[in-house]
């Protein structure tokens, strides 16, 4: 087994890579003068087990084009199994035709990768479930929830209950408020753009509660920072919010800073890229992730790394 990491999130391969006292496997990454990425394994890897870590997060288009350029070098060099590992898998919100001459890039990627020469892939919390479906290759999909509910059981809160922002996101805090044995409530919200979301309504009680919004992504915190605005003024004694992947842009450190938000909760999945004053605490899932592909390398079951 060969571990190897692009330049997406190499500070997550190195974690990993460390956790299964592992060296990580030589590549060689440069760009041509022009901007053309070229790749070069500097190690044998003829009939090995091979996984590449790289998230398609900012900027994607580079970073999905690096991951496929790297599986075809290793596809040519013999590698007996190539699993790219995206601990956050990019253009997934776009996952299904919901207005006319639009595309399903999600589906796009999902064939770009077998093209490229993909047996199977790992992953963690997509924005849509049925993404596994746009695979004719074993997916294995992975929660942060044991990684995030830990944390916040050693937090201690006082009287939490478990919000979903939206509505799409009521089944991941029923989830939640099982593992935390406690309510649950959620946000009706209307979006008005792609970066502007209005809440309507609370269904649930806060008052007097620790509210704990669940996501799986923020980019611009719109969605976050207006539900804890909303459950404030419902009387919420303090509003967290615990984000599987922090692909934030400067708009939402900005919306972040003049928030109700107590803390902002995220995973290493991706990195920041905008540092603020603003309290975000980031918990690695490397550890979940190097289990994992232990387990898929052996051959056996990953069921057991979703309870918490």
């Amino acid at each position: 087994m060969r571990i190897f990491t692009g330049n997406a999130n190499p500070e997550l391969a190195k974690k990993m890579a460390a956790h299964l006292k592992m060296d990580l496997g030589r590549v060689e990454i440069k760009k041509f003068p022009d901007g053309e990425i070229f790749v070069k394994i500097k190690e044998n890897i003829r009939g090995r087990d091979v996984f590449v870590v790289q998230p398609i997060c900012c900027p994607p288009n580079e970073n999905l084009m690096e991951l496929l350029i790297m599986m075809d070098a290793m596809r040519r060099a013999s590698a007996a199994r190539i699993t790219p590992v995206l601990p956050f898998y990019g253009y997934a919100r776009q996952d299904r035709k919901d207005q006319p001459r639009v595309p399903i890039t999600a589906k796009l990627v999902a064939n770009l990768l077998v093209a490229a020469g993909a047996s199977r892939l790992l992953t963690m919390d997509l924005h849509a479930q049925q993404i596994q479906g746009f695979f004719d290759i074993p997916v294995d999909h992975l929660y942060a929830a044991p990684v995030m509910v830990k944390y916040l059981r050693e937090k201690g809160l006082k009287n939490p209950v478990v919000v979903a922002p939206d509505t799409g996101g009521v089944s991941a805090a029923y989830a939640y408020s099982q593992m935390l044995e406690c309510g649950l409530a959620v946000v009706a919200k209307q979006r008005k753009g792609p970066t502007e979301v209005e809440p309507l309504t609370l269904v649930g009680e806060v008052e007097g509660c620790t509210a704990i919004m669940v996501d799986d992504l923020t980019t611009t915190a719109g969605t976050l920072t207006s539900a804890a605005s909303l459950l404030k003024s419902h009387g919420a004694a303090e509003v967290y919010a615990a984000v599987s992947h922090a692909t934030i842009v400067k708009q939402g450190v900005e919306r972040l800073e003049a928030s109700d938000l107590t803390e902002l909760i995220v995973t290493d999945t991706v990195p920041l890229t905008h540092k603020t004053k603003f309290p975000i605490k980031v918990l690695t899932v490397s550890e979940l992730l190097g289990e994992a592909i232990v387990r898929i390398h052996e051959n056996q079951s990953v069921t057991s790394l979703f309870i918490s």
